[in-house]
């Protein structure tokens, strides 16, 4: 365990299910050197559900704390950020101040457009939205539209929806509670008739 800059090609930010799921399949299958950042150390240790082999660095250190985590992000290539919406945009100036290309999964509108603003004239790339949606959805749906001559209309739908739903929402809850609020109460943007809306 260290607090140390991690010196890793690829620093992932947070720890949860999705961090620990993305420092593994980089490191597993794309052989990245790869640190994981957390505040919460018994996060990053885990209870074993979840090993992260020795060749992923754990580092505890509070995201919140931008000099911190700027110590941590020195010499990182990528950083990939699994954090809370509310600090994407920390881990996004962190990045363009270190130089490293970006990532992120946040859904948050916002933040997104912060995100954009950074990547203006940065030397590095700035990739938001990467998780299922948006992200994955919009590789989907181009995939589908590619294979018909004309395409009038396409609607995709994501959503956490269980088996065998337990709340009034009929919701899996995969994700942050809070994330799941902000996103519930703030608008969205989407593509309708060829045109951005929100």
């Amino acid at each position: 365990m260290s607090a140390m800059p991690s010196g890793s090609e690829v620093l992932v930010l947070g720890a949860g299910h999705i961090g620990k799921t993305i420092a593994l399949l980089l490191r597993t299958f794309a052989n990245y050197e790869v640190s994981i950042a957390d505040r919460d150390e018994r996060r990053l240790v885990g209870d074993g559900s979840e090993p992260l082999d020795g060749d992923v660095q754990l580092i505890v250190v509070d995201i919140a704390d931008r000099s911190a985590l700027e110590r941590v992000a020195e010499g990182a290539r990528y950083i990939v950020s699994a954090l809370p919406f509310d600090l994407t945009t920390r881990a996004a100036q962190v990045a363009r101040q270190v130089g490293a290309h970006y990532f992120d999964l946040t859904e948050d509108i916002r933040a997104t457009q912060t995100v954009c603003r950074l990547a203006e004239d940065a030397t590095s790339a700035f990739v938001p939205q990467c998780g299922l949606a948006p992200g994955f959805v919009s590789i989907a749906a181009n995939a589908l539209a590619l294979r018909f001559g004309d395409l009038h209309r396409l609607s995709l739908r994501v959503g956490a929806l269980p088996r065998y739903p337990s709340n009034s929402l009929g919701y899996n809850l995969t994700w942050s509670t809070e994330g799941l609020i902000n996103e519930y109460i703030n608008p969205c943007e989407a593509v309708q008739s060829g045109k951005k809306i929100e």
